[in-house]
């Protein structure tokens, strides 16, 4: 799903991975890339990756992602579907800490279809941003369609943005305009390292 978009110079054919589409500026979501992936991804200038799989990366990804510097922050989600299993809360608290922080962009939110765990962690950030509820869900469902899972969205409504915010307290966020999407992380501390590639 998705444009493939030719190149004129090299006529290489740029196919986004399944369910890809752009959160906002610097942020990216979408299912797993595949090798026929790697050209359109080279045009995003990643500088890191979020993955929400438990599994492995696989060895022909990661080559890809050393080959071009960009960091892999994983954190490992259950795809489950059954209603008694919940999504882990504290893993999603950080994967958003990676997420927010515009050191990481520009980058991509993946996870096997980015669909459900994807979803969460779109929806959680949604949150963050202010969103109304209504709005939150039908991104989510927009993706999900009609594999939508209840528990996905009771997580999203429960789910507090207030804790992130209280754990971020040595980060001032400086949001300049709503409408145009754009955001500003202010660091009280000017000489910080760079986040390195995290496996969680």
């Amino acid at each position: 799903m998705g444009l493939i978009v030719e190149e004129e110079e090299s006529d290489v054919l740029l196919v986004p991975p399944s369910n890809f589409s752009m959160v906002e500026d610097g942020i990216f979501r979408s299912g797993f890339p595949q090798p026929d992936n790697f050209p359109f991804l080279d045009n995003l200038n990643l500088r890191s990756i979020i993955y929400l799989c438990p599994e492995p990366y696989s060895e022909e990804n990661l080559e890809f992602l050393q080959s071009r510097n960009i960091r892999l922050f994983q954190f490992g989600i259950e795809g489950k579907t059954e209603p008694c299993v919940s999504i882990p809360e504290d893993t999603i608290m950080e994967a958003l800490k990676v997420l927010i922080d515009v050191r990481n962009h520009p980058v991509l939110i993946h996870c096997k279809r980015g669909k459900h765990r994807t979803g969460c962690l779109v929806g959680c950030l949604r949150k963050f941003q202010n969103w109304c509820l209504s709005s939150v869900f039908e991104e989510y469902q927009h993706f999900a369609g009609v594999k939508s899972r209840i528990t996905d969205l009771r997580f999203i409504e429960t789910f507090e943005v207030m804790c992130l915010r209280q754990c971020l307290y040595s980060i001032i966020y400086q949001y300049q305009g709503y409408g145009s999407n754009k955001r500003r992380l202010l660091y009280k501390e000017d000489k910080l390292q760079k986040p390195q590639v995290t496996s969680v």
